[in-house]
Protein backbone atom coordinates (compact mmCIF):
# COMPACT_ATOMS: atom_id res chain seq x y z
CA UNK A 1 0.00 0.00 0.00
CA UNK A 2 2.03 3.25 -1.31
CA UNK A 3 0.19 6.13 -0.07
CA UNK A 4 0.10 9.98 -1.44
CA UNK A 5 -1.18 13.14 0.62
CA UNK A 6 -4.64 12.91 -0.91
CA UNK A 7 -5.17 9.71 0.89
CA UNK A 8 -6.70 9.34 4.27
CA UNK A 9 -4.32 6.60 5.95
CA UNK A 10 -4.85 4.90 9.14
CA UNK A 11 -1.91 4.81 11.14
CA UNK A 12 -0.74 3.55 15.03
CA UNK A 13 -1.06 7.22 15.61
CA UNK A 14 -4.36 8.25 13.97
CA UNK A 15 -5.49 9.62 10.36
CA UNK A 16 -2.82 11.01 7.99
CA UNK A 17 -4.33 13.37 5.78
CA UNK A 18 -2.46 16.01 3.60
CA UNK A 19 0.48 16.06 6.04
CA UNK A 20 -1.37 16.36 9.19
CA UNK A 21 -2.32 13.88 11.93
CA UNK A 22 -5.94 13.39 13.96
CA UNK A 23 -6.78 11.25 16.58
CA UNK A 24 -9.16 8.57 16.18
CA UNK A 25 -11.15 5.60 17.35
CA UNK A 26 -11.52 2.73 15.39
CA UNK A 27 -13.62 -0.19 15.83
CA UNK A 28 -13.75 -2.57 19.71
CA UNK A 29 -12.80 -5.13 17.61
CA UNK A 30 -9.37 -3.77 16.10
CA UNK A 31 -8.30 -3.92 12.63
CA UNK A 32 -9.43 -7.76 10.64
CA UNK A 33 -8.93 -8.82 6.89
CA UNK A 34 -11.83 -10.88 7.63
CA UNK A 35 -15.09 -8.60 8.84
CA UNK A 36 -18.26 -9.98 9.47
CA UNK A 37 -21.33 -8.06 10.22
CA UNK A 38 -21.57 -7.58 13.31
CA UNK A 39 -17.59 -7.98 14.61
CA UNK A 40 -17.06 -4.67 15.91
CA UNK A 41 -14.41 -4.14 13.50
CA UNK A 42 -12.28 -1.93 11.03
CA UNK A 43 -11.84 -3.72 8.07
CA UNK A 44 -8.08 -3.81 6.66
CA UNK A 45 -7.73 -2.66 2.93
CA UNK A 46 -8.03 0.29 0.02
CA UNK A 47 -11.43 1.63 0.26
CA UNK A 48 -12.65 4.83 -1.32
CA UNK A 49 -14.84 7.41 -0.26
CA UNK A 50 -18.24 7.43 -2.35
CA UNK A 51 -20.11 9.70 -0.35
CA UNK A 52 -20.68 12.82 2.12
CA UNK A 53 -23.77 12.92 4.11
CA UNK A 54 -24.77 15.59 6.46
CA UNK A 55 -27.53 17.12 8.91
CA UNK A 56 -28.56 20.48 6.94
CA UNK A 57 -30.51 21.45 10.02
CA UNK A 58 -27.46 20.76 12.05
CA UNK A 59 -24.29 22.47 9.57
CA UNK A 60 -23.81 23.86 6.80
CA UNK A 61 -23.03 21.93 3.66
CA UNK A 62 -19.21 21.10 3.90
CA UNK A 63 -18.80 20.41 0.47
CA UNK A 64 -20.41 21.17 -2.95
CA UNK A 65 -20.77 17.38 -2.83
CA UNK A 66 -22.12 16.36 -0.26
CA UNK A 67 -26.00 15.02 0.21
CA UNK A 68 -28.38 16.39 2.84
CA UNK A 69 -29.74 13.11 5.71
CA UNK A 70 -33.21 13.94 5.64
CA UNK A 71 -35.63 12.39 8.20
CA UNK A 72 -36.39 9.23 6.73
CA UNK A 73 -32.82 8.33 5.44
CA UNK A 74 -32.09 4.91 6.86
CA UNK A 75 -29.00 2.58 5.99
CA UNK A 76 -29.50 -1.14 5.85
CA UNK A 77 -27.44 -3.89 7.91
CA UNK A 78 -29.89 -6.80 7.17
CA UNK A 79 -27.58 -9.35 5.36
CA UNK A 80 -29.06 -11.36 2.82
CA UNK A 81 -31.87 -7.99 1.68
CA UNK A 82 -31.90 -6.85 -1.90
CA UNK A 83 -30.79 -2.99 0.16
CA UNK A 84 -28.29 -4.44 2.57
CA UNK A 85 -25.40 -2.01 3.51
CA UNK A 86 -27.21 0.43 1.32
CA UNK A 87 -28.69 3.88 1.92
CA UNK A 88 -32.65 3.25 2.46
CA UNK A 89 -35.92 5.25 3.42
CA UNK A 90 -38.52 4.92 5.55
CA UNK A 91 -40.96 2.76 6.23
CA UNK A 92 -38.04 -0.13 5.91
CA UNK A 93 -38.61 -3.42 7.39
CA UNK A 94 -35.50 -5.21 7.54
CA UNK A 95 -32.73 -4.19 10.37
CA UNK A 96 -30.97 -0.67 9.87
CA UNK A 97 -29.67 2.22 11.47
CA UNK A 98 -31.24 5.64 11.65
CA UNK A 99 -28.91 8.36 10.16
CA UNK A 100 -30.89 11.20 11.30
CA UNK A 101 -29.70 10.44 14.90
CA UNK A 102 -30.81 12.17 18.07
CA UNK A 103 -26.77 12.64 18.59
CA UNK A 104 -24.30 14.77 17.14
CA UNK A 105 -22.22 11.20 15.97
CA UNK A 106 -23.77 11.32 12.26
CA UNK A 107 -24.08 15.04 11.30
CA UNK A 108 -21.37 14.69 9.09
CA UNK A 109 -20.52 11.29 7.44
CA UNK A 110 -18.15 10.01 4.87
CA UNK A 111 -19.51 6.93 3.35
CA UNK A 112 -16.78 4.35 2.16
CA UNK A 113 -17.36 1.84 -0.22
CA UNK A 114 -16.54 -1.13 1.88
CA UNK A 115 -19.31 -4.21 0.98
CA UNK A 116 -20.56 -2.00 -1.06
CA UNK A 117 -22.31 -1.12 -4.19
CA UNK A 118 -22.30 -5.04 -4.09
CA UNK A 119 -22.84 -6.06 -0.67
CA UNK A 120 -21.77 -9.65 0.39
CA UNK A 121 -24.30 -10.51 2.88
CA UNK A 122 -22.77 -10.91 6.10
CA UNK A 123 -19.20 -9.01 5.30
CA UNK A 124 -20.24 -5.92 7.08
CA UNK A 125 -21.73 -3.28 6.62
CA UNK A 126 -21.62 0.99 7.19
CA UNK A 127 -18.10 1.62 7.52
CA UNK A 128 -18.13 5.66 7.84
CA UNK A 129 -16.21 8.10 8.99
CA UNK A 130 -18.06 10.25 11.60
CA UNK A 131 -17.96 11.94 14.58
CA UNK A 132 -16.87 10.36 17.94
CA UNK A 133 -18.85 10.07 20.99
CA UNK A 134 -15.46 11.48 23.10
CA UNK A 135 -11.84 10.36 22.45
CA UNK A 136 -10.75 6.66 23.22
CA UNK A 137 -14.55 5.35 22.80
CA UNK A 138 -14.11 2.52 19.89
CA UNK A 139 -16.65 2.25 17.28
CA UNK A 140 -18.67 -0.46 15.86
CA UNK A 141 -15.95 -0.21 12.93
CA UNK A 142 -16.03 2.72 11.62
CA UNK A 143 -13.54 5.73 11.78
CA UNK A 144 -14.50 8.63 14.59
CA UNK A 145 -13.03 11.93 15.22
CA UNK A 146 -13.20 14.60 16.56
CA UNK A 147 -15.50 17.45 15.16
CA UNK A 148 -13.53 19.85 13.79
CA UNK A 149 -11.31 17.27 12.38
CA UNK A 150 -13.58 15.47 10.62
CA UNK A 151 -15.18 19.07 9.28
CA UNK A 152 -11.42 19.92 8.27
CA UNK A 153 -10.92 16.35 6.39
CA UNK A 154 -14.41 16.72 4.75
CA UNK A 155 -13.76 20.38 3.71
CA UNK A 156 -10.42 18.75 1.87
CA UNK A 157 -11.27 15.68 0.44
CA UNK A 158 -12.58 14.86 -2.91
CA UNK A 159 -15.03 12.40 -3.82
CA UNK A 160 -13.28 8.85 -4.30
CA UNK A 161 -10.18 9.53 -2.29
CA UNK A 162 -8.56 6.28 -1.30
CA UNK A 163 -9.25 5.51 2.32
CA UNK A 164 -6.28 3.08 3.07
CA UNK A 165 -6.29 0.72 6.38
CA UNK A 166 -3.55 -1.41 6.99
CA UNK A 167 -3.41 -4.77 8.40
CA UNK A 168 -1.84 -4.83 11.67
CA UNK A 169 -0.28 -7.49 12.88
Amino acid sequence: MIACPADIVLTPMGLRFRSRRFACTIGRGGVTTAKREGDGATPAGTHRIVGMLYRPDRIPRPAPWATPIVVDDLWSDASGEAHYNHMVRAPYPHSHEALRRADPLYDLVLITDWNWPNAQPGHGSAIFIHQWRRPGVPTEGCIALRRDHLHWIAAHLAPGARFLVPARG
